[in-house]
């Protein structure tokens, strides 16, 4: 690396370890994230999640996503359904990446149309996954646990590009993206654990995503991450390619 490239590196690795500049808005997520840890009664987590109308209408469109795939359970048609339904480790995840997403809208161009490439590709592999799961008639996974997963497929990528303009806007001179995409072809890996690790994301979900990229073996037959791992490696996007 140059010393230009290390001094940005650094500086975007100090970035996507911070909850608070990578999510912005945290007042719902971190009570919520208490609760869940806490084992708290669904009707606190309810009362948490009701109180931004605009993540209550998202966790029941989600509760219903994979519905969509071939499920025979009914639809939910209360909050309460649809957080009972997807389970407290899925309403996480689901409120994380919808407050990232979120915190993405607001970024300057170039950066908000990179990243809202990524958040389609990332909708797309989620949507794979699914159907890829009903298709393999694998009963024993998850199908929200094999969705949440898969929104984390380019986490690295998304988190790295939202870090970049943060950085870039402080800077006194602009930094050329040849120079941001080479940091993030070359520091793939590296950004992404650090992220995974730095806004600690729950063990399972970084089990999972090591299995899914081929970084970590398992035995485990209904492993949601050996079904996502089909679909990545169909896209190309696996961080170790299968030998």
């Amino acid at each position: 690396m140059t010393d230009l490239e290390l001094q940005v590196f650094t500086q975007v690795k100090a970035i996507i370890a911070n909850e608070e500049q990578v999510l912005g808005r945290r007042d719902i997520l971190m009570p919520l994230k208490k609760a869940i840890i806490a084992e708290g009664d669904i009707r606190n987590i309810v009362d948490i999640v009701g109180s931004d109308p605009a993540l209550a209408a998202h966790l029941l469109w989600r509760s219903n996503t994979a519905l969509n795939a071939g499920s025979l359970l009914a639809k939910s048609r209360t909050l309460k359904d649809a957080l009972i339904r997807l389970g407290q480790v899925n309403v996480y995840r689901y409120a994380f990446t919808f407050y990232l997403k979120e915190r993405l809208d607001e970024l300057p161009q170039p950066y908000k149309k990179l990243v809202s490439g990524y958040w389609d590709l990332t909708e797309n592999i989620a949507t794979s996954a699914v159907d890829s799961l009903v298709e393999l008639k694998i009963a024993g996974v998850d199908a929200d646990e094999v969705h949440t997963l898969a929104l984390f497929s380019v986490f690295g990528q998304i988190v790295s590009l939202t870090a970049f303009a943060y950085l870039n806007a402080e800077s006194e001179q602009s930094l050329p993206i040849s120079l941001i995409k080479s940091l993030i072809d070359n520091n793939q890996k590296s950004l992404t654990l650090d992220a995974l690790e730095g806004l600690d994301l729950d063990k399972d979900l970084r089990q999972e995503f090591m299995i899914a990229h081929n970084l970590r073996q398992t035995h485990e037959v209904n492993s949601p991450g050996l079904v996502l791992r089909k679909v990545l490696a169909k896209q190309g996007l696996l961080l170790s390619a299968l030998s």
